[in-house]
Order: structure tokens, then sequence, then C-alpha cells
């Protein structure tokens, strides 16, 4: 709020006095001679002009003293008001979570409600991405017809959007801190098979990608016009971090104490567990940047809920195994942390409509350049991933499951449920995995190999590393984000496409062996 001397610093008026005083001293200083000059040369000057100017000016002041001693009386009215004002603050506050809290909601029960539908239809394909075909539909439809529609159906859920896109890297988590239960059964040989798959599969995506977006480019001969901005989520604040440490302390000590307290040990773990995913995310993430080069926030994030799973397990007597296992129990009457968290997963899909929606012009303007790259470098990453497993030998139950390694973890999980006999706690690792190479190396790699065009980088990146990567150059690079979040979606929603035929299973099975 502006107090009285910062109104009288600030107001046009205190400048035009300071103008008019430099303008007096100035004509009184050469008024001795009479003359001024100009771009012409010397002319003479009208000193009786200037005396009614000056009249004019002291009339002027005195209006502009006026003018700050009513700008001071409103100052001093405005603080007088300030509890009016700290109220309206507290009820935007109050109105805004209410607002997060209800478009959020109509999302999640969405996406709820079209999984029971599908379960009930014994549909195969995923429901979430039939959820965004609906949503895009709607809002394409909207916007021909009555574009203010459109643009108040984005702003309503656009809380919820940034809500998934702040947090989504903990919804990758769960599959990483039940990592040692999920390889406990793998062979030590498959793993370092695993290794190079995934290794080596992200660069050639890379590749593939990008060259193809170059190739295209120039055929196409599109330039690039300025997308539309993507808004950012806030950073975390102190409170969101003492609060969350409050209840890690708080339910860690109570479950140690009452194990049943919440009627199973899954939700009774449930607290602690989910804290302290949650304190590892905001750690991670104010990290300086040259440590979360080599040290990615999801890692520590992963880390951060095992060291809590390790710690409750030696103080209870229990032991890791059984934590881990109540940390993501993958029953809906019983959920753990990670279920909640991976329940965001669908929420995530259902979000691409609105980012897919803002960018529609710009998906337009570039159309050959995205869906060409995009539909080769998914076809490419399936059925690369199947002959290299045939190649190095892998067990084809693994090499089925490491298929949408390319994919992000949403979508992945859904292609890999097509399979049977597939690990989904390996393929959601590996997914992860993908990403977390891609958020370390991308930059690098791409330098290296010359790609400079956003578009190209873009698409690259998001094609061969997904939201992870997406997150890691677009933080550097925001000219490329446009181009990232739309290929990270085609990507997902392509590939689920096409698993989604059965000739295509077949022939991937088939190339597996």
């Amino acid at each position: 709020m502006a107090t009285p001397l910062a109104t009288h610093l600030f107001s046009p008026l205190s400048f035009s006095t300071s103008r008019n005083r430099f303008s007096c001293s100035k004509i009184q200083r050469n008024s001795k001679h009479a003359k001024i000059l100009n771009s012409n040369g010397p002319q003479k000057l009208n000193l009786s002009k200037f005396r009614k100017h000056d009249r004019q000016s002291t009339r002027f002041l005195q209006m502009g003293s006026q003018g700050m001693r009513f700008e001071r009386k409103l100052s001093i009215q405005a603080m007088d008001g300030a509890g009016t004002g700290n109220t309206s603050t507290i009820s935007r506050n109050v109105f805004a979570v209410m607002h997060l809290l209800v478009s959020l909601g109509i999302i999640l029960a969405a996406d709820k409600f079209l999984k029971q539908a599908f379960v009930a239809a014994s549909i195969k394909f995923p429901s979430a991405l039939f959820g965004m075909f609906c949503i895009f539909s709607v809002l394409m439809i909207l916007d021909s017809i009555v574009p203010a529609a459109a643009n108040g159906l984005m702003n309503f859920f656009e809380p919820a959007f940034l809500f998934i896109q702040r947090w989504l890297p903990l919804f990758y988590v769960p599959s990483l801190v039940v990592l040692p239960l999920s390889v406990r059964d793998i062979p030590a040989a498959s793993g370092v098979k695993i290794c190079y798959i995934v290794a080596g599969g992200w660069l050639a995506s890379l590749c593939v990608a990008g060259f193809t977006a170059i190739a295209v480019r120039k055929m196409v001969k599109t330039e690039m016009t300025e997308a539309e901005p993507m808004a950012k989520p806030s950073p975390f604040s102190t409170l969101e971090l003492w609060s969350w440490s409050g209840i890690f302390v708080v339910s860690f000590v109570g479950a140690l104490f009452y194990p049943a307290s919440l009627g199973t040990s899954a939700r009774t773990c449930l607290p602690f567990l989910l804290s302290s995913t949650v304190l590892g995310y905001i750690f991670g993430s104010g990290l300086p940047s040259s440590i979360k080069k080599v040290f990615h926030p999801i890692i520590c994030c992963a880390l951060s809920a095992v060291l809590a799973a390790l710690a409750f397990g030696y103080a209870s007597g229990s032991g890791l195994d059984p934590v881990l296992g109540n940390y993501l129990t993958k029953v809906a009457s019983d959920p753990g942390a990670g279920d909640i968290l991976m329940g965001f997963l669908g929420s995530v899909i259902l979000s691409f409509a609105f980012s897919m929606f803002k960018q529609r012009k710009l998906v337009k303007r570039h159309a050959a350049e995205i869906f060409t790259s995009v539909i080769i470098a998914t076809v490419f990453s399936l059925y690369s991933t199947a002959l290299a497993g045939r190649l190095v030998g892998l067990e084809p139950s693994l090499t089925v499951s490491i298929l949408p390694r390319c994919i992000t973890v949403a979508l992945a999980l859904s292609i890999v449920s097509l399979f049977e006999g597939t690990n989904s706690s390996l393929t959601a690792a590996v997914v992860v995995v993908t990403g977390l190479i891609g958020a370390n190396f991308v930059q690098v790699v791409l330098d290296k190999l010359r790609l400079r065009d956003p578009i190209a980088r873009g698409i690259a990146t998001a094609s061969s590393a997904h939201g992870l990567g997406t997150a890691a150059l677009s933080a550097k690079e925001p000219e490329a984000l446009p181009f990232c979040a739309i290929a990270y979606a085609l990507t997902g929603i392509f590939g689920s496409l096409l698993c989604s035929v059965p000739a295509v299973r077949q022939s991937l099975l088939a190339v597996v062996g």
C-alpha cells in the first residue's frame, strides 16, 4: 500500500513541478541575452510569452499541491481501511482454495467414473485417454461456437492444471520407492541388459525424433511464431515445508506407538510415508541447479521415502519390506501413500486436453513437424525395444514390460495392461529411469548432435524422456516448452492408440519372440 511519502515521490505532479522549476531557471539564465538555440540556429526570445507561461506554471503548481494534499488524504483513508483489505485478502485466499478443490475434484471424479465404466464394459482402451479426447473435443467445439465459454472453461480448470503440473514428479515416485521389491526376482544379468536397452534406447529415440523434425522442417519451411505463454506453478513456501514436517513427526510417532490406530498398517503408515515423500520433493526442488544435474529432485524424493520406511522398519522391528509393501498396496480398499499418489496419474492424462487446447494454434501451424516426428519416434521406440530385447536374450515377459519406456507412466501402465504376464512395477521404474537419464543429459547430447532448432529440441526431448526430460529442458530453454508439452502428450496418446490395435500387439510379441 502506498504511503503518503511514496505517493508524493511517485506522483506525476511532483515530476511536473521539478520540470517547471528546471525550465524557469533555464529561462532566467538565458534572459540576459534574450536568445535561445533551436535546430535552425539562434532566434530572438519573446520574454512576455515566458512571463505569461510563468503565471500559468504558478497556477499549475498550486493545483499540483492541492492534488497532492488530496492524494495524501486518500492514502490516510486507505491506511484506515487496512483491516478491510486484510479481510478481503483472506476471502480471496479461501475462494482460491475452494476453486482448486472443486476443479481438481471434478477431474478426479471424472477419471474414477471413466475407469469404473470401462471396467464394467470390459473395454481395455485407456479410460483417461478417452476422457482426454472428450474434453479436447468439447473445448474445440465451444471455441468455434462460443469462444468465451471455452476460455471460461479453461480458466475454471486452470488451478487444477497448475496443481497437477506443480506436483507431477511426485506421481512417478512410488515405482522408484518400491523398486527393491520389484526387481528382487529379476536376475542380475537381466537387470544389466535392461539398463543397456534403456540407456541406448533413449539415445536412439532422441536422435530419431530430433533429426526427423529437422528433415521435415527443411521440407515444409514453416517459420516459428511466438507460442502462447505457459503458466508456471508457484514455488514452495517455508510454511509448506514446516507443515509437512509437523505431519511427518506426529504421524511417525503415532504409527510407532499405535500401529493399528487407523484400522490397518497401510493406512496408519500412509501419513508419514506420504509426508516424507513430499518433504523429499520440496527439499530436492530447492537444491542448487548444479546439484540437481546429478541428484534430480525425484531421486531425493524417492530416497526420502525409502529412508523413512527404513527408519520405521528398524524402530518397529518389522523390517523394510513390510513397510514398502504398505507404501504401494495396489488394493483400492486399503490404499497406501503410493496408491494415493498414483491415483493422480489419470488426471495427468485428462489435463493434456487443456495444454493441447492452449497450444492449438501452434499444433496447427507446425502439424507436419510435430505429428511426423512423434509418430516415427513412437513406432521406432516400441519396435526397437522389442528387437533389442530379443537380440540380447532378455526374457520375453521382461521385454514386453519395458516396451513403453519412452511414454509417460500413466499411459505406459495402461499399455502394458493390454499384454499378459507383465511386471507393471518394472514398467513404471524403467519409465522413470528413462526420464531421469533424459533430465540429466538431454541438453548436452542435443548440443553435441548440433540440434539447435527449438522445435527439434522440444520434440526430441519429450519423445525420448517424456515429462522429466521436458521439465529439465524447459527450465533452461522456455522457447522449447510448448513443443515439449505437445510432443509429451502426443507420444503417449499415439503409443496407446497403436498398442490398442490387436494386430500391432501381435506384431510386437512376434518381434519379442
